[in-house]
């Protein structure tokens, strides 16, 4: 057995060890690098995504774009009005007065949740009747009738001194989660 002098008893002297291992740390490091680089944006699909800011929601509008005041909208439409202006994501969202000409702390986005259409008042009925396929929602948006599979969007409404604010709310008075509108 031969052995070389720069080893110590019983270790094999391997003359390109220091380049075995830089070789491997590159390929460990490339290896890491690219294993990271895939696991990053695959963790993070599973992450809710945050509050994003904006948690003042948005001024609602009129149909001539104005800017939605209480005092405005009592004084231009009757007790139980169910009017519409333009809401979050720019969809038709109701705003209620009730029969004292209160006006709800809720608005109702109008777009049905079966196909997308917009669904009208009926002050007749005392709900609203989708045109397209008959869906049918008592006045806060329920749903009553198919073939809609889940009620009316809700948003949280209040009052500041730039107008109606329109905003997502978390939990609504039906007892269900508020759906994204």
């Amino acid at each position: 057995m031969l052995q070389m002098d720069a080893a110590g008893p019983g270790e094999l002297f391997v003359p390109d060890m220091p380049r075995r291992t830089t070789m491997n740390a590159i390929l460990l490091g490339a290896i890491g690098v690219s294993t990271l680089g895939l696991a990053v944006p695959y963790l993070s699909f599973f992450v809710p995504a945050g509050g994003g800011g904006g948690g003042n929601g948005i001024v609602a509008k009129d149909a001539l774009g104005d800017d939605v005041t209480v005092e405005g909208w009592k004084k231009s439409h009757t007790s139980g009005a169910r009017e519409l202006v333009q809401g979050l994501k720019g969809d038709a969202t109701y705003l209620i007065l009730d029969d004292e000409k209160k006006m709800a702390d809720f608005a109702i986005n109008a777009v049905c949740t079966h196909l997308g259409c917009v669904v009208p008042w009926n002050k007749a009925e005392n709900k609203f009747m989708c045109p397209c396929h008959g869906s049918q929602y008592d006045k806060n948006g329920k749903v009553v009738r198919g073939p809609a599979p889940l009620s009316l969007a809700l948003a949280h409404r209040e009052q500041d001194d730039a107008g109606t604010r329109i905003q997502r709310g978390e939990v609504n008075f039906r007892g269900m989660h508020l759906y994204a509108i």
